[in-house]
C-alpha cells in the first residue's frame, strides 16, 4: 500500500478516536454530582459552575479544534496524493537531477564559390568546478597563472548559465604552457579542468568584417524576446553566443546550432550521482553568401589605399565605401566599407581596451557600416536622374541647350554677385542634357532647377527621386540600413520649425530646387541606394532588392535545403529615347570627359557608363567623392558604386576604386598610371 495512503488512513483514525475520548470522557465526569453528606446522588443542572463542568466543556472544545486540524491535514494529504500527485512528483524528480548544457558549433559562413569567410576552431578552455570558489588560495593561483585578476575568475566561477552541475568556464583560447602546468599539477587544481571547445574563427582575417557581423554573448533584451517568443524560434539560455550584428544576427536561426543536453541524478548537496539521458549538439547549417572573396578584397585594398593616398595629399579623409552589384538578380558580390574592424576582438568577449580602440574619435568609427548607413549628399552622381525629372515633366527635352560661363544667375544677368558657380569656373560653353551629362555642368542642372520652381509641378525632381527608391530604405537583409533623405517643402518647414527658425527661413526657396538639381543642399543618399537606382538604369526600369543571402547549403554535398528567393521591388518606366540620352551622356563621362580618366578605361575591354560626382559636407567641411558605373555597357550585368569621404575630386579617388574592381572581375587590372585632374 501506498505510504502516503497509510498516512492517511491512520490521521482519520486517531482523529475520530480523539473527538470520541474527550466527548465521552467529558460527559461520564460531568454528568453527575456526589452530595458530600451522604445524601443519593441527584442529577446535575441549571447552570452549575463547578471546575468539574468547566473543563468538560473546554475538553469538547478542544477535541473539535483537534478534529477539525486533523480534517484539514486529510484534506491536505487528499489534494496533495490524489489532485497534485503529478505536479509534485516533477518538483521530486527535478530536485534530484540537473541538466548540463553543451554549446553547439555555429554554421560556417561562406562566399559563392564555397570559399570559408567565417568558420570554427578549436579553443583551448579551463573550466572549473562550482567548489573552487571556496578555496580562496587555488583561486589565487589559478587567477596568478592565466593572467587575469582574481576578482575576474570568482565572478566566472559564479557564473551557472551552463547548468548548476557543469563546469564554468574560466578562461578560453588558454596557452600550451597553462594547458601543461595544470596538468602536471593536478593537486594543487582540483576541480579545475582543459577543455577543447570551438570559437568563432576567420581564416580571411577582418575581410567583409561589416557583412558578416560578429557574435557576442546572449544579452538580456535578447533573453527577454527569446522568452515571449512563445516557442516561435529560438530559446536562449544565459550565456549562449548569439549574433549581434551582420549575417551573424540576420541568420541566427540558420547559424545556430542545437545546444547540447545532459542530465544527471544529484544528491541533496549537489554532487553527481549519476547519469540519465543525453542529447548529443548539433552543429548550424553552413550559409552561402552571394560575396566573391576576390572582389571582396580588392574592393577593401583599393579603399584602403585611395583614402591613404587623400591623407598623404594633406585631405582629411576619414573613410569610404564601396557597393558591387549583379543588377539581374540583386546580388551583392562585394559589400566594403572603411575603415574597418576584426570580428576576432569579439571572440571570447571583447577586452575594454579593444572597445576603446574601436570608440576612439581617431578611429573614425569602424564600426559602421558606411555602405548602407553612411549618408552623405550625392553631388553629381544625381544628374542622370535629374536628366530624367526634366525629361519626364517638360522641363527640358533632347534639344534643349545651355550657355555655361562658369557663372549663373537667376535672372541671368552676369553681374550679379548673388549668384552660382558651375565647378569648371572658366565654364563649359554651349552645352545639351548630353554634354550637360558627361561634363557634368552645374549651369545646365541649375536651369533644370530653375525649370521646376516655376513650372506646374516644382516637386518633379523629389517624385523622380522617391521613384527610384531615395528617401526610403532597400530592404537588404542586414540590419542598421539607413533611409537617407529627399528634402522637399513640407519636410523643411517642420524641420527648421522644429528647431526655431522664422517663417521666411523655413520656407523652400527656388535656390533650393536648383541645389537638389546638382545633389547638394539636405539631400542624403547611401552608396547601396545609388547602387540600386543605377541598376535601375542599366536595366531599363526593374530594379531588384540587394541581399546578400545565397542559401543554406545541405549538410551532405553541395547542394542547398535553401535559396534566396530574388525580389524585384520596383520597375521604373521612362521613354526609351530618354534611357538612350542619358545612356550616351554616361559613356562620354568613361571616354571623354578627360584624357586622362579615360586612360584608366581604354585599357579594359568591356564598354562602361559611368559618372562622376564630388559633393560639399559643409557640416564638417570636407568632400565627398563619388563614382558608380556599371558594364557591359550594352547588356549590364554588374553595379559598382564608390565613396571616398574626404577626397579632392570623385574623379581622382572614388573612380580609382571603381576602376580596381572592374579589373577584378574581368581580369584586366589598371595598368595606366595617368594622374587624373579635377572632373565633376
Amino acid at each position: 500500500m501506498d505510504l502516503s495512503l497509510v498516512i492517511v488512513i491512520v490521521c482519520a483514525v486517531l482523529a475520530v478516536a480523539l473527538i470520541v475520548v474527550f466527548v465521552v470522557y467529558g460527559r461520564s465526569e460531568a454528568a453527575f454530582t456526589l452530595d458530600i453528606g451522604g445524601a443519593s446522588p441527584r442529577a446535575s443542572g441549571g447552570s452549575d459552575s463547578s471546575a468539574e463542568k468547566t473543563l468538560s466543556g473546554r475538553l469538547t472544545g478542544f477535541a473539535v479544534v483537534v478534529g477539525a486540524v486533523f480534517a484539514t491535514l486529510l484534506a491536505r494529504l487528499w489534494s496533495m496524493q490524489l489532485v497534485s500527485s503529478e505536479e509534485y512528483s516533477e518538483q521530486a524528480e527535478s530536485n534530484r537531477t540537473s541538466t548540463v548544457y553543451t554549446q553547439a558549433p555555429r554554421g560556417r559562413i561562406l562566399d559563392r564559390n564555397g570559399r570559408e569567410i567565417v568558420s570554427n576552431r578549436a579553443s583551448l578552455t579551463v573550466a572549473a568546478s562550482a567548489d573552487v570558489l571556496d578555496d580562496e588560495v587555488e583561486v589565487q593561483l589559478l587567477a596568478n597563472l592565466i593572467g587575469m585578476p582574481a576578482q575576474a575568475v570568482r565572478r566566472r566561477l559564479q557564473d551557472s548559465s551552463e547548468g548548476y552541475q557543469s563546469l564554468r568556464t574560466v578562461s578560453v583560447d588558454v596557452s600550451r604552457r597553462v594547458v601543461a602546468y595544470i596538468g602536471e599539477h593536478p593537486d594543487v587544481f582540483p576541480g579545475v579542468e582543459v577543455e577543447q571547445r570551438t570559437q568563432r574563427s576567420y581564416p580571411l582575417g577582418s575581410l567583409a568584417a561589416h557583412v558578416v557581423g560578429y557574435t557576442g554573448t546572449v544579452t538580456s533584451e535578447q533573453l527577454s524576446a527569446s522568452e515571449e517568443s512563445d516557442g516561435e524560434g529560438i530559446t536562449y539560455r544565459s550565456g549562449d553566443v548569439v549574433g549581434q550584428t551582420g549575417v551573424e544576427l540576420a541568420y541566427e536561426s540558420v547559424l545556430q546550432g542545437v545546444r547540447g543536453e545532459q542530465v544527471v541524478y544529484i544528491d541533496a548537496y549537489g554532487d553527481v550521482l549519476g547519469l540519465s539521458t543525453s542529447i548529443e549538439p548539433q552543429s548550424g547549417s553552413d550559409l552561402v553568401l552571394t560575396l566573391d572573396v576576390d572582389i571582396q578584397r580588392t574592393a577593401e585594398e583599393s579603399l584602403d589605399r585611395i583614402v591613404g593616398e587623400m591623407r598623404d595629399t594633406g585631405i582629411d579623409s576619414v573613410g569610404g565605401s564601396a557597393i558591387v552589384m549583379d543588377c539581374t538578380n540583386g546580388e551583392i558580390l562585394a559589400m566594403a566599407s572603411n575603415p574597418t574592424f576584426s570580428p576576432s576582438v569579439f571572440v571570447g568577449g571583447i577586452s575594454t581596451a579593444d572597445w576603446d580602440a574601436l570608440q576612439d574619435e581617431g578611429a573614425h568609427n569602424p564600426m559602421l557600416n558606411r555602405a548602407i548607413a553612411g549618408q552623405y549628399p550625392p553631388g553629381s552622381v544625381i544628374k542622370p536622374l535629374t536628366t530624367f525629372a526634366a525629361l519626364d515633366h517638360g522641363i527640358a527635352s533632347a534639344d534643349s541647350g545651355y550657355y555655361c560661363t562658369g557663372w549663373w544667375t537667376w535672372s541671368g544677368d552676369q553681374s550679379d554677385p548673388n549668384g552660382m558657380r558651375c565647378w569648371s569656373e572658366s565654364g563649359h560653353g554651349g552645352v545639351g542634357l548630353v554634354d550637360g551629362i558627361t561634363y557634368s555642368c552645374d549651369v545646365v542642372f541649375y536651369e533644370i532647377g530653375k525649370g521646376f520652381w516655376n513650372s506646374d509641378t516644382p516637386e518633379g525632381m523629389q517624385e523622380t527621386f522617391r521613384e527610384y527608391g531615395l528617401g526610403s530604405t532597400t530592404g537588404i537583409d542586414i540590419s542598421g540600413e539607413a533611409a537617407g533623405r529627399v528634402p522637399d517643402a513640407a519636410w523643411k518647414w517642420d524641420y527648421f520649425k522644429s528647431l526655431g527658425y522664422s517663417d521666411e527661413d523655413s520656407t523652400w526657396q527656388g535656390g533650393e530646387n536648383c541645389n537638389l538639381a546638382i545633389g547638394q543642399g539636405d539631400m542624403l543618399v547611401t552608396c547601396l541606394q545609388m547602387a540600386c537606382v543605377y541598376c535601375g538604369i542599366a536595366n531599363g526600369g526593374p530594379i531588384w532588392r540587394p541581399h546578400v543571402m545565397r542559401g543554406v547549403r545541405a549538410r551532405i554535398g553541395d547542394g542547398f535545403i535553401s535559396r534566396y528567393r530574388c525580389e524585384q521591388i520596383n520597375d521604373v518606366h521612362e521613354d526609351d529615347a530618354y534611357r538612350n540620352l542619358v545612356k550616351q551622356g554616361m559613356l562620354g563621362v568613361t571616354y571623354e570627359e578627360s584624357a586622362t580618366q579615360a586612360a584608366h578605361w581604354t585599357n579594359l575591354d568591356v564598354r562602361v557608363c559611368s559618372k562622376t560626382g564630388t559633393a560639399e559636407q559643409t557640416s564638417v567641411d570636407r568632400n565627398v567623392g563619388w563614382f558608380g558605373a556599371y558594364a557591359p555597357a550594352d547588356d549590364p550585368k554588374y553595379v559598382v558604386f564608390a565613396n571616398v569621404d574626404g577626397a579632392d575630386w570623385g574623379s581622382s579617388s572614388a573612380m580609382l576604386v571603381v576602376r580596381d574592381i572592374f579589373g577584378t572581375i574581368y581580369g584586366q587590372p589598371d595598368t595606366s598610371t595617368a594622374e587624373v585632374g579635377g572632373t565633376d
